[in-house]
This record gives C-alpha cells, structure tokens and sequence, in this order.
C-alpha cells in the first residue's frame, strides 16, 4: 500500500514509479522497487487478477491528502477485474490504511494478503465504518502490529464489514491471545488459521468463548503453545459447527484420568507431530484422522465413519486392528517397526484402497508378506511400492525387495505339508 498502489486504488497519484511483470496468461502482475518517478509500469496491471507489490515505506505518505474519487475513478474501479491483492515487506500506518481501504468498496478485490509487514500506529476506524467492503478473505503472515488485547473498539467499529468475513489468516505473527469481544465480531467465518503463534491452553476459552466464530468450520493452531489435550477439548467445546481442527506441531500431553466430549460435528483431525504416547477419547463421528511423527506403540481405535487414517513414523510394531472401521479406505503405516500386514483383517475392510506400509521391517515370510503381495496385486498398495518395500528377515531374504521374495505353499507354509506328510507315514507304518 504505497503511493503506485494509491494510484491502483484511483486517488489521481500519478506520480509513482515501479516495475511491474504481467505473466503470460495476463492473471498475475508483480511489482517490484516502487520510488516516486512514473506510474507507466503499473498500467499493464490494471487487466490483472491477482496483483502483488513488493517493498515500500509509506510512513511518508501518512499526511497525504486523499480525496473522494470524482465519477470517472469510480467507474474506473468498477471495471477492474482485480480480485486478490498481496503486500510484501511494507512499512504501513494503520492512519493510512483506515483512511484508503474505503477505496475498495469501489472494486470486485475479495482478497487481502500482508507478508512481512509492520503496521504503525492505530487508525481511525470510523471512516470506514459506514461503507461497504467486498473483501471476504484476509491473510496476515509475520506482521508485526499492537498487540490484539485492548483493540476491542476498533473491531467492533468495524463490525459490519468484519461479521461478513468468510476467511482469516493470522500467522507467525506473535499472537499470544485472542479477546472473547474480537472473536464474536466475526459472525460469519468458516475460516480460521493461527499457526505458528504463541497461544497456550489458557488462552482458547477466551479465544473461544460463548458467541464467538459461531459458524467456523475450519480452525488451525499448528505450532502454539498448547500442551493440554484436555484443555483443548474444553476450548473446543462452544464450536459447535467446527467440522476440521488442526493441533500438530503442538506438545500435548493427554490426562487419561479425565474426560472431554469434542464437538460432534468434528470430521477431520490432525494430531500429527503432537508426542502422543496414548489416545485419549476421539471425537465420535471423525472421517479422517493424521497421527503422523507420534510415539505411539499401539492403536485400538473404533470409529464407525472413519474413512482415512494416517499412522506413518510412529512405533508401532504390528497393524492395529481396524475391524471397527468399517468404511475406512485408507491406511498409511509407514516407518513404523511393522513385520507382516496381516490379510485376513485387511480383506474384511471392503472399502480399503489405499495402504502404505514403506520402510517397515518386513518378516519375508508367506504371513509376512502374503498381505502385501495381494494388496499390490490389486493396485491398493500407493507411494513407495515396490522400492521401498524391503526385507529385514529372515536372513536369506535380508535386504531383497518384497516383491521379489518367491510365494508358493512349500515356502509359506511348510508345517501344512510336512505335518500331513508325517502322518500319512506313520498311518502306512502302522498299517505295514
């Protein structure tokens, strides 16, 4: 938001110059070193519809005289095509921004992007109170800015823009709290991302608190503070239309002596990268459930819409039992300490189509590898099939691929012949 940018949102600054690349297909313009000589560059961005302006100081311009476009601009805005705009490695005065975003109102923009921005001072808010955004969706990642808590009027000022937002982006950006009064100014977000912040379990109630994000859908915490799978549960709890959570990446330790009943609209869970040990109770209606980079030794999980579950590198040293999964039809185990997938429990799953079990010490074995031979078979094995399929034991098959290991009834079972053999011989003795 620098003085070519002014120009973009018709305030007649003319006097702007940067260098602007229009891509080939004419969806994408860039702009790079903005200074104060020409606006030429930026006018082949006007037949764009995504726009990003790369480096400026607009502490400069925060006593600018910004006038109200006269007809010609607004109908100027009104054809622009634009519908997305990103700003990179900006020194902004919020002064600045209160006092240019009512200009947007004039465009078809639905999106906002700051990466790496610092936002000064505080703006006055109220003159854009009355007038009527179309922007839906806005992404802030490592901003720096006044701290959220005590900026309740601000929000609420702008309340009837902000409770038609759909999504919010807020990353890598410090946050370490969320005020219950911010929260219930969005009324209409589906979406919610805070990763890589600094929120701790204390800090969800209030974040989360009674008419706060009432219809969000999607909500990531990866890389917080949380460490409390209980205190998470109970921040969780006035979500009552939350469908997809996201806490990997956070150290979370479970308390099995306590109990937390999660939102039952909850279908996708990630706890990928969490140090779980032990599964506490799970939500009950989950479809997709990512237990990746966990610590976890066994697995009893019973969850009758489960459809896709991801196990890779954790400690598991044989395939939980998934009998209580009826429609799952995904599975991934690999790097895990696995010998054999057992094919009498995986043929009862009718649904099953993708499993992978890479990196795995494989029995080469007829039980070891009989599963995995009919799942490639059917096209059901996915990534890493067959080169990172390798055996481990016993020694004369160490180091082979597993789909080289040669299955006949001699070899996978040998007791089922040389047993019936055995009495056939001791029946003819008898006999003799």
């Amino acid at each position: 938001m620098n003085v070519p940018l002014l120009f973009f949102l018709g305030l007649g600054l003319l006097e702007a110059e940067c260098r602007c690349f229009l891509n080939r297909t004419e969806e994408h313009c860039v702009c790079y070193h903005l200074s104060q000589k020409s606006a030429s560059s930026i006018i082949q961005c006007l037949a764009a519809t995504v726009v990003e302006f790369w480096g400026g100081d607009l502490e400069k311009y925060t006593n600018f005289p910004i006038t109200n476009p006269d007809p010609s601009a607004i109908e100027m805005l009104q054809s622009l095509i634009i519908r997305k705009v990103i700003f990179h490695d900006l020194l902004v005065p919020e002064i600045l921004i209160a006092r240019v975003l009512r200009f947007f109102s004039y465009t078809q923009v639905k999106e906002l992007v700051f990466d790496s921005c610092i936002f000064k001072g505080r703006g006055n808010w109220v003159e854009i109170a009355v007038w009527d955004l179309p922007i839906l969706s806005m992404h802030f990642h490592n901003v720096t800015s006044a701290p959220l808590t005590g900026r309740e009027q601000d929000f609420s000022t702008l309340s009837s823009w902000l409770e038609t937002m759909q999504e919010l982006s807020v990353t890598s950006s410090h946050i370490t709290s969320l005020p219950c009064a911010i929260g219930q100014v969005f009324r209409a977000l589906r979406y919610l991302d805070l990763a890589q912040n600094t929120l701790g379990d204390e800090s969800l109630m209030t974040a989360f608190c009674e008419g706060a994000f009432p219809h969000l859908q999607v909500l990531s915490l990866q890389h917080n503070n949380l460490t409390s799978y209980h205190s998470v549960c109970k921040g969780m709890q006035l979500l009552h239309e939350l469908q997809h959570l996201d806490l990997s990446q956070n150290k979370l330790t479970a308390d099995l002596s306590t109990s937390c009943q999660w939102p039952t609209s909850l279908r996708i869970f990630n706890l990928s990268g969490t140090g779980t040990e032990a599964l506490t109770p799970l939500p009950p209606s989950l479809e997709v459930l990512d237990l990746t980079f966990n610590h976890l030794h066994a697995v009893d999980i019973s969850l009758s819409s489960l459809k896709k579950l991801f196990l890779s590198q954790n400690m598991l040293q044989a395939v939980p039992s998934i009998r209580n999964c009826p429609m799952l039809d995904t599975l991934h185990l690999d790097n895990n300490f696995i010998t054999e997938l057992p094919w009498h429990e995986m043929k009862l799953l009718e649904h099953l189509q993708d499993v992978t079990a890479a990196d795995n010490p494989f029995n080469c074995s007829c039980s070891g590898v009989g599963g995995l031979l009919v799942l490639a078979g059917r096209g059901h094995l996915g990534q890493g099939w067959p080169q990172e399929y390798i055996c481990h034991s016993p020694p004369g098959y160490q180091g082979k691929l597993v789909k080289d290991v040669p299955v006949s009834v001699l070899q996978c079972n040998s007791a089922a012949v040389i047993v019936p053999l055995c009495i056939v011989l001791i029946l003819l003795g008898v006999a003799g």
